[in-house]
Formats: C-alpha cells, structure tokens, sequence
C-alpha cells in the first residue's frame, strides 16, 4: 500500500490515481517502436517507457517487447526495467555508434 501524494488516503501501489481526490500518482511517457520489418517475422513492437518521481526508486526506464496476437491484440513477451544512469548509457550507445557508423561511410 501507499499514500496518495495529495489527501493521503491509503491506495494501492499501481493505482495510476488517486480514487478519492483524482491526483496523478506516477507519470511517465511512452513510445512505440515497430519492428524492423525484414528481419521480424511477424509484427512486434519495443514499448519504451520513462517513468518520472519524486525518489530515484520511482524513476526508472521501461523496455518491453510486444507481439501482435489473435483478434488485432497484443501480449507483451519481455520487459526490463533499467535506472536511470543505466538508460543513460544506452542512449549514448545508439548516439555513439551511429557516429561511428556514419564516420566509417565517409571514409569508404
């Protein structure tokens, strides 16, 4: 359990909002990512997810990978959660080698 962050009335940890007073509990933003569609089979998605708080255990990044199912649905096969120094790292891992590859074009 936890506290709403506005009235303080006891709410569960994955209530998005408070069911007494309406206040937001988490916020996060997110974005999908279709699969490269000449090396998936069939249609996937990397969902990335970024959470914002007020402490650094409820600021974190969230990778999952979805898989398109019967009926126009979707289940999701994988997911991992990463802090945010380690989602750092991997954002200056695509920058940093997207430059390396643009660099090694040139010289060819």
């Amino acid at each position: 359990m936890a506290s709403c962050k506005q009235c303080g009335t006891e709410i569960e940890r994955l209530f998005r909002f408070c069911p007494w007073c309406g206040q937001v509990q988490r916020l996060k933003l997110t974005e999908f990512f279709f699969g490269h569609a000449g090396i998936e089979g069939s249609r996937r998605a990397l969902r990335i997810s970024r959470y914002f708080g007020d402490v650094d255990d409820e600021r974190h990044v969230r990778f999952s990978v979805w898989s398109e199912v019967a009926a126009g649905g979707a289940k999701v096969e994988a997911a991992v959660s990463l802090d945010e120094n380690e989602a750092d790292r991997v954002a200056r891992f695509l920058i940093t080698s997207d430059e390396l590859s643009e660099a090694e074009t040139q010289t060819l």
